[in-house]
Parts: structure tokens; C-alpha cells; sequence
């Protein structure tokens, strides 16, 4: 049996499923106006170091702390409905034929991603991937804290996530093949730690790292 393993922001999708998030809410007044340009300052100071993942993760979900679970998963299925039509004019036909080439070869796929669960979800189910190991928001008494539970998805503690999801003893040594698509050198650990690395629109730091080691790198359109 193989393993496929996909990042999502900038991998699996072509942009940033945070914003995309940010935006629905804002259009359906659950945020203010201002918020989709904050997100994007927060992410430029998320880009260069200055701002971390636990507040980056404060900045998508701490607004949503007044609402109940019931209501934020009511908009998480909302947001899959919404983005499933744009699926088609923003995700390159080449990303969704190759997760299908892996589904359809019976490899045991799951997206792993720092983004937040109730986020990350939709995508997956729209890309009939039924495994999503994500970053956890943390929640007391069906409210968000705006905290995250436990160690986010991010960078080695992706690896290690993946290690104590496996079903197989063993690790990535029991599959015939694993592979991981991602374009964040923040991933190398886990992108290491496979068979078949492959850097999707990597970022530059991953691109250098690819081509030295003589990595596949996909620079597929839309």
C-alpha cells in the first residue's frame, strides 16, 4: 500500500484557504469590512517572522469566539458549498487529476495542514480526501478559546503527526511508496521523511532545496 500526503494553502489550492475563510464571513456581515485587509497584514508579518503561528491562528479565530460550535460548523459547510464553485476556475485541473490518479490507485491519502480543522475540511471533502490532519482550535463549553489545542500542525510537528496517525507500525517505512506535496520549506521535515518528495509552486527556499537534491517540482497552472 502507498501513502499520499498533500500541504493545502499554495498546494493543494492555489491561494490562502484563511483568506478565502475571511472573506466569506466578511460578505455575510459575521465580520467587519476591515477584516480580509488585516488578515492580509497578519500574514505579511506571519511571511517575515514576526508574527507566530498561535497568533496567527488568534487573528482567524478569536472573532469567532461569541458563536456557538453548532453556528461555526452551520458556516463551515456554507464556505464548502461556496468554494466548490470555485474549485473549477481557481484549482489547477492538473493538482485535482493527480489526487484523483492517487485515490483511484487505492493509496491512503490525508491533507496535512497548519490551517485551522474547520477550515481545512471543506477543501478536502472537495477533493474527496476523507483524512485531514490540521491545527486544532481549541474549544470550552462549545465556544472557541481562540487558542490552539495542543502543538499546531506546523513545520516538525507535522511529521510527527502524521507518525502517530499512521495505522501501520512501522511508520512511513511500512508503505511501498509515500509521497508529500508542498511548497513551504517550513515542511521539510515531514517532505524528508518520505519516499517521494515533490515541491508544488514552491517557495523560493523550497525551490533551491528541491533542485539541489533533485526533487520533483510541479509549476502547473490553472
Amino acid at each position: 500500500m502507498n501513502l499520499a500526503l498533500f500541504d493545502l494553502d499554495h498546494t493543494l489550492i492555489p491561494f490562502d484557504s484563511g483568506m478565502a475563510w475571511t472573506r466569506f464571513l466578511t460578505a455575510r456581515g459575521v465580520l467587519p469590512p476591515e477584516a480580509p485587509e488585516a488578515y492580509l497584514t497578519c500574514c505579511h508579518r506571519y511571511v517575515a517572522g514576526t508574527l507566530d503561528i498561535r497568533a496567527m491562528h488568534r487573528v482567524t479565530v478569536a472573532p469567532l469566539a461569541v458563536f456557538p460550535r453548532a453556528q461555526i460548523e452551520a458556516w463551515s459547510g456554507a464556505f464548502e458549498t461556496a468554494m466548490a464553485a470555485e474549485m473549477t476556475t481557481q484549482v489547477p485541473r492538473e493538482m485535482q487529476a493527480l489526487v484523483a490518479r492517487h485515490r483511484d490507485a487505492g493509496d491512503l491519502c490525508a491533507v496535512v495542514t497548519a490551517t485551522t480543522r474547520f477550515i481545512a475540511e471543506p477543501f478536502a471533502r472537495l477533493f474527496g480526501i476523507p483524512q485531514v490532519l490540521a491545527t486544532e482550535a481549541e474549544w470550552r463549553d462549545d465556544f472557541l478559546t481562540g487558542e490552539i489545542d495542543g502543538e499546531p500542525c506546523h513545520r516538525e510537528h507535522k511529521l510527527g503527526r502524521v507518525l502517530a496517525w499512521l495505522p501501520r507500525p512501522g511508520g512511513l517505512r511500512a508503505f511501498d511508496k509515500s509521497w508529500f506535496y508542498s511548497d513551504a520549506a517550513s515542511d521539510l521535515p515531514l517532505l524528508q521523511a518520505v519516499s517521494h518528495p515533490v515541491a508544488v509552486r514552491p517557495e523560493p527556499a523550497l525551490r533551491e532545496h528541491a533542485l539541489r537534491a533533485g526533487w520533483p517540482v510541479l509549476d502547473q497552472g490553472p
